[in-house]
């Protein structure tokens, strides 16, 4: 099968995530941790108090699982993403299924919707978490991850909700592979992966994900102005209201503007 280098491959954007996710493509949603998307979008629609004709924005929506969920239920969606593969793949998508639902190429760290939406998701690392090691540390100037919450913040109506997920600090260290260097000053761990697009194409990629504290991530609600309402454990496709532990790997942190 073909395979090359990350470092021969084309790039076409500002952000590492954005050459994964082209050559991805359609692949991405073979891997499990998109397969519960149902009971994902259960959950929100319960938590956030969703409803039909309600405005929703998912910020890195990939190829528009939740979105295109959410707009089958009634909600009128717009999804962004850095990447124009997984956003022509979602609108595709849309088309086929007559969902009313828009999706555009964005910079997450650069949103200028102003207090648009009723409701926020970021889901699977969609944008948070995936700034790299420049850009990790929590609480500093120029933080993309601040950048990303701040952005999703000023797009909530007042009384708006957000839901966003986060990989769990406690969980990467303590299942730590002997493939990934956890960098503890920042937070952030790195992997070497090997990623297949849908013809068998194999390149190597650097993957960089932040990691979190349950305190950090009240910290970083509350620097951008989101009353925090709910922060639980959870696992891809076992959304519940967990209190925080040690052993799943994400945290879900909700949220309200005043």
């Amino acid at each position: 099968m073909p395979k090359a280098d990350a470092s021969s491959a084309p790039s076409t954007g500002s952000h590492w995530f954005e050459t994964a996710a082209d050559h991805l493509g359609a692949t991405y949603l073979r891997y499990s941790f998109t397969k519960g998307t149902v009971q994902e979008v259960d959950f929100l629609v319960d938590e956030l108090g969703l409803a039909e004709g309600m405005r929703v924005l998912d910020v890195g929506c990939g190829p528009g699982r939740h979105a295109l969920e959410l707009a089958a239920r009634g909600m009128q969606v717009t999804g962004i993403d850095i990447s124009q593969r997984f956003v022509d793949l979602a609108t595709a998508a849309a088309e086929r299924r007559g969902l009313r639902a828009e999706f555009l190429r964005r910079d997450a760290r650069t949103l200028d919707f102003d207090g648009t939406f009723d409701a926020v998701i970021s889901l699977c690392q969609g944008a948070f978490g995936l700034q790299g090691a420049a850009d990790a540390v929590v609480g500093t100037d120029g933080d993309g991850d601040v950048a990303v919450l701040g952005g999703i913040a000023a797009g909530l109506r007042s009384g708006g909700r957000v839901a966003l997920s986060a990989f769990s600090s406690y969980f990467q260290v303590r299942f730590l592979d002997d493939t990934d260097r956890f960098d503890a000053a920042n937070g952030v761990n790195h992997e070497r992966a090997e990623l297949r697009d849908d013809h068998g194409a194999v390149i190597e990629h650097d993957l960089w994900t932040t990691c979190f504290t349950p305190r950090e991530l009240r910290l970083l609600a509350e620097r951008v102005g989101l009353e925090v309402t709910g922060l639980y454990s959870v696992t891809p496709g076992d959304y519940t209201r967990r209190t925080p532990d040690l052993d799943s790997p994400e945290f879900l942190l909700v949220a309200s503007k005043p």
